[in-house]
């Protein structure tokens, strides 16, 4: 019995240096594609985070039109930081304090530019609404200095 186990262990082989190098390959080839599709899903969803603090500002806004019906009909209507600091919205995220809302023809709009969600990265709402807010389908990725909504062309 014991000759037979050394005469297996002796046809044992560990693997060769080829083989090793093409598994290495085959990882650096993996980790190259992953790596680049993980940076557009952070980033994407940076851009989703900055649209739902637009829709959370928008929501604060209704809160207050709730309060004081007269309250967005003045032609500035509310700054994001009045509504932070009259206890409105909890937070502005990437919102920057000096970003507007108002009321247009019936409906709430926000207006302003952001500041960078994701590098140099920025989104400007533009009279954007609920509604254009939540149809925007732009990925993150491929955003850059984004205005909502679209601009005519």
């Amino acid at each position: 019995m014991r000759k037979f186990v050394k005469s297996k262990l002796k046809e044992e082989k560990g693997l060769t240096l080829i083989e090793l190098l093409a598994v290495i390959v085959i990882l650096g080839i993996i980790a190259a594609i992953a790596i680049p599709a993980i940076g557009n899903i952070i980033e994407n969803s940076k851009y989703n985070a900055v649209k739902s603090d637009a829709l959370n500002a928008l929501s604060a806004a209704n809160l207050v039109e709730a309060d004081d019906p007269k309250a967005l009909e003045a032609t500035d209507g509310v700054t994001i930081k009045k509504l932070v600091d009259d206890g409105y919205l909890d937070n502005a995220g990437k919102l920057a304090d000096s970003m507007t809302v108002k009321k247009v023809n019936k409906s709430l709009v926000i207006n302003g530019t952001t500041t960078a969600y994701s590098g140099s990265k920025t989104v400007t709402f533009n009279n954007a609404t609920v509604k254009i807010i939540n149809d925007d389908n732009q990925k993150g990725s491929a955003a850059n200095n984004k205005t909502i909504p679209k601009a005519a062309s």
